[in-house]
């Protein structure tokens, strides 16, 4: 989907009254009476926790009802999720899921503890970012190519916040495209790993761009590439892996929003219209952009088509390069 075509989607689907269809209206007249969960699965202060709190105000507008943000914390995003997917499909309970646990943990886990298809309705897709591929400012490398001859001849580490982490399987993408056997350094938290990254300790790190901004401001670290299919905004200089040499590379972070399995359809329409309200609205848009994330929007349908190709996507390269969750 172009920038353009989902801006004209988000438009018109902002445009649509958030009422449900006729010969619904008891369905609608009794959703909600009552506050609303929405599970993030990973820690307060995470970008995932900030980006639950902004969607969390605009549904709780639309609902008329608060919207609590729970973070349950745990196994890669697993935690939350399976308690999601345990959970009353009554509209009362709902998941701000990541292409994490709806993609990656389905080949990382051997039993991530849900079915990230079978077990939830997809509402909306709601915003995306790409990482960074960011080096320490004396690494001997000031492109992708200059990178990949260097880790030809001798051996490059390279640091993530975790194994099976976007920085993690984007290093395992770009070994198996440019043939590269590079050392893979996890870290316990994103902070540290870049604290080494700008040390020299480690030599390269694939990271969100907020992360990496203040760092590529100083010059204390260089940007080689961004894994987006097209430039991004606060790093238009900077090419992407595939303008880069390195072909069929676009790795990018997602969130969306799920509820459990059985989700009524009107429920489903209300709260995807809201989302995509959201990601209409000038003000909010620029509150998300300074999270670092871009507007993604769309139908459940497009969700769900979405769920499955992130999960057919990783199987392969998480296969070939044996990666294990911690």
């Amino acid at each position: 989907m172009t920038f353009a075509t989902r801006r004209a989607l988000l438009a018109s689907l902002a445009a649509v009254p958030l009422l449900a269809p006729r010969g619904s209206a008891r369905a609608q007249s009794a959703w909600p009476d009552r506050p609303i969960r929405l599970v993030v699965p990973f820690g307060a202060g995470t970008t995932t926790d900030a980006l639950g709190r902004i969607l969390a105000s605009a549904l709780a507008k639309e609902a008329g009802q608060p919207v609590v943000v729970e973070n349950r914390v745990g196994a890669g995003g697993n935690v939350g999720a399976q308690a999601v997917a345990h959970a009353a499909g009554d509209g009362y309970t709902l998941l701000l899921g990541t292409n994490g646990t709806h993609g990656i943990n389905a080949s990382l886990f051997a039993d991530p503890g849900f079915d990230a298809v079978k077990d939830f309705t997809p509402i909306a897709p709601f915003v995306t970012t790409p990482s960074v591929l960011g080096v320490p400012a004396s690494l001997k490398a000031s492109s992708v190519a200059e990178l990949v001859a260097l880790a030809k001849a001798k051996s490059l580490s390279f640091a993530s916040a975790g194994n099976g982490t976007t920085g993690h399987l984007s290093q395992a993408l770009l070994n198996l495209r440019a043939g590269l056997e590079t050392q893979h350094i996890p870290y316990r938290n994103a902070g540290q790993a870049i604290t080494d990254l700008l040390a020299g300790r480690v030599d390269a790190m694939f990271y969100h761009p907020l992360g990496l901004k203040p760092h590529l401001d100083a010059g204390t670290v260089k940007a080689l590439a961004v894994t987006s299919a097209q430039r991004i905004a606060i790093l238009p200089d900077v090419p992407t892996m595939q303008e880069a040499g390195v072909q069929d590379f676009v790795v990018e972070g997602r969130w969306s929003l799920y509820g459990p399995a059985g989700m009524p359809a009107e429920i489903v329409a209300r709260l995807s219209r809201a989302t995509n309200a959201l990601l209409a609205d000038q003000a909010s848009l620029a509150n998300l952009r300074a999270q670092g994330v871009e507007p993604l929007g769309g139908s459940p349908e497009q969700l769900a088509a979405m769920t499955r190709q992130e999960i057919a996507k990783w199987q392969p390269v998480i296969a070939a390069a044996n990666i294990r969750p911690d």
